[in-house]
């Protein structure tokens, strides 16, 4: 049974405060009201220091999969991967010890950066135990973009091979008002996230790759980078160790850069402007050298997606997926208070609660049309790992998944007028979260911050390269109780003070309005999915459209 917007709008009454200016409306249809109780109850468990920060490979990771399973069950829901609730994800864990100082030496003066405070380093290479770099050339590369369809290339007519690359982090154009120019203006494309550069420096041969951090560009402080790059790390498996892989990637904090271009006779500044015009060509510090070593720890092992299903009543081999990611961080960089546990309850205990609650709304209100899977994926932290093997060895075929909903850190700030859709304008969900906004009364609004490269940062990009349509949406900053302002404060507080840090805990006093809202328009965009017989796209012209097309064109 399709939910008209009258009837979202009468149960809305009974689950969520009223937006001010929103009209009531009757309706005798029924549905569900997914319960903020039951969030409460998860995510107080799932972040609480016996899961350790659930980090992928350890015991938080035993006790999320057993909870998760469990809660699954008791619903009523059936293992989603041929009788099990899981899908292995084979991945290596790599801790890095007896970890040099970054020196750079044979300028005017040597320069030193220490593991930590000034700098981290790992390496996606999953066999080699040791890792040297020694007197190593240094290249600044600019934004180290490689994009021939827009005729930009800051390797032309260079050879890295055994060099280290310096790279500035974002796109060229991301200090652009508006949203055109090469790389969509303000907008960050996937050139300018992390992860492109150092694939794209692999691509070249780099021996090493260092992105120097600026805190606008980067859109967030060092203390992430350092909580994030510091202790175990994952990374996906392969047969052949991802031997294409640079030896050591890593980041540097901005003042260590401007002393390692003024060694080298150059201007930082000078340097990061010309980098962002046409044309740049890159710059090698001339007779400057890279030195860097580390011992590895190895441990491979399968961490796990949480699979769960819904079967469909008249079409159970048409799917809707709602996905959301169970892990963090682990033990990380210790507050001043001695604690070390990146407890993670914002990111992402609210997204793994949600998935829990909106299964036990969907079974309440009985089954739909289309089959419903609920996926908890592993390593999104690490770089989206869990979520891209399921990309590439999907259980449910993509040609027959309609589309779905992506859940990551939901807000706790209070009831918005608005939520932020990440890609907004991209595909035809839009429409369904429309209506379910219309009933709430609020609207859908643009990013605010697209240069901080929201949507590559989260599991939803995984399934878009696989031509699957998913819709992302972020709890809105138009707060009703204090405005833009309040809620602009409240985001800038969390990610200075909690984003990946040991103080994302479970507080009793969060403000669960806006999750009650958000977590309606989850469950009506769902089970619209669920029980209509349409095929929602990517809008004409889209990035992902081309591949979809193809996906269906066989159906």
């Amino acid at each position: 049974m399709r939910s008209s917007i009258a009837a979202i709008a009468a149960i809305l009454v009974l689950s969520a405060p009223a937006v001010a200016g929103a009209a009531p409306a009757k309706s005798t249809a029924r549905g569900a009201t997914p319960s903020v109780d039951t969030m409460k109850r998860l995510v107080q468990e799932l972040s609480s220091d016996a899961y350790e920060g659930r980090a992928p490979g350890t015991a938080g990771e035993e006790k999320t999969l057993a909870l998760l399973s469990a809660e699954f069950a008791k619903l009523g829901l059936k293992p989603g991967n041929k009788g099990s609730w899981f899908q292995d994800v084979p991945l290596v864990e790599i801790t890095a010890k007896n970890v040099s100082a970054l020196s750079f030496t044979g300028g005017k003066a040597p320069v030193s950066a220490a593991y930590g405070p000034e700098m981290v380093i790992g390496t996606y290479r999953t066999t080699e135990k040791h890792i040297e770099v020694k007197d190593s050339p240094v290249v600044f590369v600019g934004y180290g973009i490689n994009a021939p369809e827009k005729g930009w290339n800051d390797y032309a007519g260079l050879d890295v091979k055994g060099k280290t690359v310096v790279i500035l982090v974002n796109d060229p154009d991301y200090e652009t008002q508006g949203l055109t120019g090469p790389f969509n203006g303000r907008a960050m494309t996937y050139y300018g996230r992390w992860t492109y550069k150092y694939e794209e420096a692999a691509r070249q041969g780099a021996t090493a790759a260092i992105i120097i951090h600026d805190t606008v560009p980067a859109a967030y402080g060092w203390n992430v980078v350092q909580s994030s790059w510091t202790g175990a790390q994952h990374v996906a498996d392969s047969a052949d160790g991802n031997a294409g892989q640079s030896q050591a990637i890593g980041w540097m904090q901005k003042d260590k850069a401007a002393a390692l271009f003024a060694s080298a006779g150059l201007d930082l500044d000078a340097q990061m402007t010309a980098a962002k015009q046409p044309g740049f060509k890159a710059v090698p510090l001339t007779g400057v050298t890279a030195n860097i070593s580390f011992d590895n720890d190895l441990r491979k092992h399968s961490s796990k997606n949480v699979v769960a299903l819904l079967p469909g009543k008249t079409r159970p081999d048409e799917y809707v997926l709602y996905s959301a990611h169970w892990d963090h961080l682990g033990h990380c960089e210790a507050a001043p208070d001695g604690d070390d546990i990146c407890n993670g309850a914002v990111d992402n205990a609210t997204g793994t609660a949600a998935l829990v609650a909106l299964a036990q709304a969907n079974v309440k209100a009985g089954p739909t049309d289309r089959s419903q899977v609920f996926l908890a994926v592993t390593g999104e932290e690490s770089g989206l790992l869990g979520s891209d093997y399921y990309g590439k060895n999907p259980i449910f075929p993509f040609s027959k998944t309609v589309g779905g909903v992506n859940m990551d850190a939901l807000s706790v700030a209070g009831l918005a007028k608005n939520v932020v859709v990440i890609g907004k304008g991209k595909s035809q969900l839009d429409a369904y979260l429309d209506r379910a906004l219309a009933a709430q009364g609020r609207v859908a609004t643009l990013e605010p911050t697209p240069e901080k490269g929201y949507y590559y940062r989260s599991d939803h990009f995984s399934f878009a390269k696989h031509g699957l349509p998913m819709l992302y949406f972020e709890g809105g900053e138009d707060l009703v109780k204090g405005g833009t302002a309040a809620g602009m404060a409240a985001a800038e507080d969390y990610t200075e003070h909690r984003y990946h840090g040991p103080k994302d805990e479970y507080d009793p006093n969060w403000d669960w309005t806006g999750i009650s809202a958000d977590l309606k328009l989850y469950y009506d965009v769902g089970r619209a999915l669920a029980t209509t017989t349409d095929w929602p796209n990517w809008v004409d012209g889209d990035e992902f459209r081309a591949i979809r097309d193809k996906d269906r064109a066989g159906q």
